[in-house]
């Protein structure tokens, strides 16, 4: 899915950048000027932005590649460059559907939506229910195996002692919450 993200972005930043450019070519064709500006700095300008357009599109593109290689969520700099390529397709579809048509607006609400998508399906930590009980995460440890409130613990012998239950034992002023609270483990920062 964040391959598919990856392609889209880089088609559209060729496109941004060629029609701007060819925009900045027509302008400088034509010779004439909007409000007294310069030609000439109306179609240089328009070739720049053309091109920065282009080249933060190519970013976020390549953003959606490392997430789509790594199989990881983005962190810092590239969840930031995918969060606002998300916003600036919202504002464009939102300025699409004025000036350019329901078309236009139906492609910048897709790519939208793929880009939210790839934010959402990777912003999943590793809780502690993917490592294996007292093993080093990432080190062959398969999921952890659930006991049930009584049972004895997995490769405990007969003579092991129970498991808690939910009922109050000798000593306890106050129930016990029925279930435990979970830690969850922070999830990596590298881009």
């Amino acid at each position: 899915m964040a391959g598919v993200v990856a392609v889209v972005l880089l088609a559209e930043a060729v496109f941004i950048a060629a029609l701007n450019w060819f925009l900045g070519v027509v302008v400088d064709r034509q010779d004439m000027s909007l409000a007294g500006l310069d030609p000439d700095v109306m179609s240089t300008s328009s070739k720049i932005g053309g091109v920065l357009f282009g080249l933060y599109f190519a970013l976020c593109a390549l953003v959606a590649a490392l997430v789509a290689v790594r199989d990881r969520a983005p962190a810092g700099l590239g969840r930031v460059l995918l969060i606002s390529a998300a916003v600036v397709h919202g504002l464009l579809g939102a300025f699409a559907w004025g000036l350019v048509g329901w078309t236009a607006f139906l492609f910048m609400v897709v790519v939208l939506g793929l880009i939210v998508l790839l934010l959402m399906t990777y912003d999943r930590a590793a809780g502690p229910q993917s490592e294996a009980p007292g093993g080093v995460p990432g080190q062959g440890g398969g999921p952890a195996t659930r006991t049930e409130p009584g049972a004895a613990p997995a490769g405990a012998g007969a003579g092991a002692p129970a498991g808690r239950t939910d009922e109050p034992q000798d000593g306890d002023e106050e129930p016990q919450d029925s279930v435990p609270a979970q830690i969850t483990v922070p999830a990596p920062t590298t881009p």
